[in-house]
Order: C-alpha cells, then sequence, then structure tokens
C-alpha cells in the first residue's frame, strides 16, 4: 500500500498577509514621503538587523523557559535569538554600542520589518513595516515637540487633512504622580488603574468608572476584574480623565512634584508648538503608552474618522501611531545617563486606513504585449521591443507556449492596454499591427484565429513600424 503524500497548505499562518502590487505601490510612495520629510528635518538613516539577542530586546518577555510571549524566538547554542517587535530597542543597543562615536543628540530615522506574536486585529498583522524617528542623547522638550511636529507633517504629505487626525500630547508624570497622590501603591493595582485610563476610547467614562472599581461586563458576558480602588480614589481619576487642556489638569488640585513636573513639560512643549506654529494638537490626559519604558512626555497620532474592518463594520481605528520619551532605555546597556525620545508609525497600519479612504488612484503599468506568431520573426519582435524599452515604456515578448489565442487571453490577466500583432505582412513592409485592448477581456473568449481577430469589429491599426512611438497613448 503506497504512503500516502501530504501536501503541504496554501494558507497563511494568522497575522501575516500577501502584498500585491496596488498595494505595495501605494506603501513605496508613503516611504518616499516619509524619506523626504525625514531628509528635511535632518535624521540620518540606519538599518538594524531583524534578529537581536532575546536579552537585548527586554519589555515582552516572560519568566518562562522559552520566551515566546509577544516575540517570535528560537534558541541558538547556548543563547536566544528573536526577531525584533520594534525598532527602538535595537536603536538602544546600537547607540550603546556606539555612544562614544555617535553625535549628541543623535537624529536617527529607520524603516523595517517587525514581528510580534499576538493576537491580529484589523489592519494589525503580525509581521508588519513600521517607521521610527529618534532623538538619543538629548533632554530638550525641543525634540519630543519637534517629533510631534514631523509626525503631522508625514501624515499630511501621506494623504491626510488637517481635520482628519489629531495629535493627542499628555506626559507619564502626570498618571504616575496621580497614582502617588492617591496613594495607590500596589503596582498590580497600578498597572490595572493605568490600563483601565487607556480604555476610554473604546468604553466610554462609564465603562473606566467600572474598571477602577470592582470590574467591567462586557456586551459578550466577558468579565474584567477592576483595579478596586476607593470611592474618592476613582472620582480624582475620572476627574482627572475629564480635564481639558492644562488649566483644567493644574485645578485638579494634585499635589504631587512629579504631577506638577509632567505640567511644567506638557506648557514648554506648547510653547514650542508656537514657535513651530503648529496648533494640530490636544492634551488628552487619557493618552497612556508604554507603561514599561516611558518617563515623560508621550504622543498619539490618531484618526478623526471611522473605517471599515474586514466585515464592513464601521469601527475606530484609534492610533495611527506615537512614542515618547524614554530616558533610561540605552542605560539598560550602558551604564551611563542617555535621555532619548521618539515617535513610530505603523506603515501597513497607516495604508490600511488611507485605503479605506479611498484617495489613491492605482493605475497598473501593465506591459504591452508582442504576440510570436511564428518564431522565424523573432528578430523583428526584438527589434520591436528594443524601441519600446530604450523610450521607457514597459514593454514584454510573449514567453509562454500558448497559441495565439492563450497570448492573448494572457494580455488579457495581465491588463494589458495593448496587443503588437506582427506577421509575415507586417515583417515584410517594416508594418506594425496595433491593437487596443482598453484593458479589457471581452473579446478574447471568442477569438480563436488571427483572421477572427482581424475581422472583429474592435479597433486596430496597421502602420509603419517608424510611427509605433507615436500611435501608443500610456
Amino acid at each position: 500500500m503506497s504512503e500516502k503524500i501530504i501536501k503541504p497548505s496554501v494558507n497563511l499562518p494568522v497575522g501575516f498577509t500577501d502584498r500585491k502590487e496596488k498595494e505595495l505601490v501605494v506603501r513605496d510612495f508613503l516611504i518616499k514621503q516619509i524619506k523626504k520629510v525625514m531628509t528635511k528635518y535632518g535624521f540620518e538613516y540606519l538599518e538594524t538587523p531583524s534578529f537581536e539577542y532575546t536579552e537585548s530586546l527586554g519589555k515582552f518577555l516572560p519568566d518562562k523557559d522559552r520566551p515566546s510571549e509577544g516575540v517570535f524566538s528560537f534558541e541558538d547554542g547556548k543563547k536566544w535569538l528573536s526577531l525584533r517587535y520594534d525598532l527602538t530597542a535595537p536603536l538602544a543597543r546600537f547607540a550603546a554600542k556606539n555612544f562614544d562615536n555617535i553625535p549628541k543628540p543623535f537624529k536617527r530615522y529607520q524603516l523595517g520589518q517587525v514581528w510580534r506574536n499576538e493576537k491580529p486585529g484589523p489592519g494589525r498583522f503580525r509581521e508588519f513595516l513600521q517607521f521610527d524617528a529618534d532623538y538619543v542623547g538629548t533632554n530638550n522638550l525641543l525634540a519630543d515637540s519637534e517629533l510631534c511636529v514631523l509626525i503631522s507633517e508625514i501624515l499630511e504629505e501621506c494623504g491626510l487633512e488637517k481635520n482628519e487626525y489629531s495629535i493627542k500630547i499628555s506626559n507619564r508624570k502626570l498618571s504616575k504622580g496621580l497614582l502617588e497622590y492617591l496613594n495607590i501603591q500596589n503596582e498590580s493595582q497600578q498597572t490595572t488603574t493605568l490600563r483601565a485610563i487607556d480604555k476610554l476610547d473604546r468604553v466610554g467614562i462609564d465603562g473606566v468608572k467600572l474598571l477602577l472599581g470592582k470590574g467591567r461586563k462586557d456586551k459578550s458576558g466577558d468579565f474584567t476584574r477592576g483595579a478596586k480602588l476607593k470611592e474618592n480614589q476613582i472620582e480624582k481619576i475620572l476627574e482627572f480623565l475629564n480635564s481639558k487642556g492644562l488649566d483644567q489638569l493644574e485645578k485638579t488640585g494634585c499635589k504631587n512634584k512629579l504631577f506638577n513636573e509632567g505640567i511644567s513639560e506638557l506648557k514648554q512643549m506648547v510653547k514650542n508648538f508656537n514657535f513651530f506654529k503648529f496648533k494640530n494638537f490636544q492634551v488628552d490626559p487619557a493618552v497612556v503608552r508604554g507603561l514599561e519604558y516611558y518617563t515623560g512626555p508621550i504622543f498619539e497620532a490618531e484618526l478623526a474618522f471611522k473605517v471599515k474592518n474586514e466585515r464592513g463594520v464601521d469601527v475606530e481605528f484609534g492610533s495611527l501611531g506615537g512614542g515618547g520619551r524614554y530616558d533610561n532605555l540605552v542605560k539598560r546597556f550602558k551604564n551611563q545617563d542617555c535621555p532619548a525620545t521618539g515617535v513610530s508609525i505603523g506603515l501597513d497600519r497607516l495604508l490600511y486606513a488611507l485605503n479605506k479612504k479611498s484617495i489613491f488612484n492605482f493605475n497598473s503599468k501593465s506591459p504591452i504585449l508582442i504576440c510570436v506568431l511564428d518564431e522565424q520573426f523573432m528578430n523583428y519582435y526584438f527589434k520591436i521591443l528594443n524601441l519600446l524599452r530604450l523610450n521607457n515604456i514597459n514593454s514584454e515578448i510573449y514567453s509562454g507556449s500558448s497559441g495565439f489565442k492563450g497570448q492573448l487571453k494572457y494580455a488579457d490577466r495581465r491588463n494589458c492596454k495593448y496587443v503588437i500583432i506582427c506577421g509575415e505582412k507586417e515583417v515584410s513592409k517594416e508594418l506594425v499591427t496595433l491593437k487596443n485592448l482598453v484593458l479589457g477581456t471581452k473579446v478574447s473568449s471568442r477569438i480563436k484565429t488571427r483572421e477572427d481577430w482581424t475581422q472583429s469589429k474592435d479597433v486596430q491599426k496597421t502602420f509603419a513600424l517608424s510611427n509605433l512611438l507615436k500611435e501608443i497613448k500610456i
């Protein structure tokens, strides 16, 4: 009895996707716009490897024998290696390694694939292209302010209008100082509180109130345990979240040194924004971000409109990207203070949102197909091909093994606008027959021979080869 052959699956793992030309062309456009802005702002281009030692990445690593939660890892001899989950940790490693040789501040930007072993969502993949811009080696808040201006300019260069997004700013010192002021010292309780604050956009102020208390049951019936704070603590946090602007934040009466430092830093950023003549921002205390390593100003770019998910339902898309100050990350590698701040944009997430907005008109540059009617005319076919390519016109000689009908079907599938047909008559008289398919697939199914083609009512022209470039309208 023969052994059954098991064929590999054609399906992709969840969270991964194939990307076709239309998406890639638009993504290339976004990359071009980003590079243009980064060059204008004086940032240096850097590339780091996809793999790092797992211990260098930090952040997502659980206390397990195999560090697989959040990252994709494997053991290489006695060391664990992981695919990078962002571009910031590799930058911190690079800055520490080259600390004495880089200028301070070191302004770098990077574009690269990152991988996250987590649950996918709308526009959120396990493998995606990320853009980062960072300042390393400065505690000047001008750097943080400029990153907000920079991300704003990038979004507009990529196709968004000012009223379609906003930059939300806050400071980690606000929430941290508030927890100190309210005497919330238990680490688990602190984390639960901050996560509840971070869910304001999704569950509303009433939902946050429940999450700060005993907990909340969602529409599906799932119950999320709350922080179990006291009533007076909950009310103070809600007052904090309802604060609009710096004036109201100051009026919350939080008498804490760290909290007041956060207020002062936000005031300085607003002052810097005035120098930049930048107005598309709002102070939002609900912005939390990066509990693990952000130490000061934090900021997010958010869409102001909903997008449809894969099921066609309008959903809040949320953050396109963001960042903040991380003054302790480089210090992990080198026992020397090295303040830093940076911003990240998920390019695939931005592309997903822009595609839902339908602002890109994609024109596929399909080739002109030169049909092969007889191998003896190949010299003539190549003469035409060289003429077209020397004039930067996409073109190809049919390289398959099908007859004339199959060649026309191939042209239809490639969305070719033009097909060139040359037989004995054309070759002997230096002529070309040009057929305009108008990107259609209407005629190929009923055409079997060249005579059928010639007798069809569709427009085609035969003229001197010397006139070919004039007749082609791309």
